[in-house]
């Protein structure tokens, strides 16, 4: 299988890598789309975007699914559990 896809716009092609996502999906690299183009995307509501690269992280806010060392280690604790707690100040006394 081929590690790019070729974009024919107007009268110019252009060829785009092609990517391994962390699940096995395949995305095809749309980062100099622009540069070499001058035209852009449309994905409304990003319903079929990868905004980002993550060695670490996978997320499906469709099914649900995220995936992540910290919700891997610790499923049962709350987000409160691992927030700072206020440091008292010294009270001054009334002016």
């Amino acid at each position: 299988m081929a590690n790019f896809a070729t974009l024919k716009l107007d009268d110019k092609e252009i060829t785009l890598p092609v990517v391994t996502g962390s699940e096995g999906e395949k995305a095809i690299d749309i980062s100099k789309l622009r540069a070499d183009t001058g035209h852009i995307t449309f994905d409304d509501g990003f319903g079929n975007t990868g905004s980002c690269t993550s060695k670490i992280t996978y997320i499906d806010g469709e099914a649900g699914i995220l995936r992540n060392p910290i919700s891997s280690k610790a499923p049962t604790s709350s987000p409160t559990a691992s927030c700072p707690r206020p440091i008292s100040a010294p009270s001054f006394p009334a002016c």
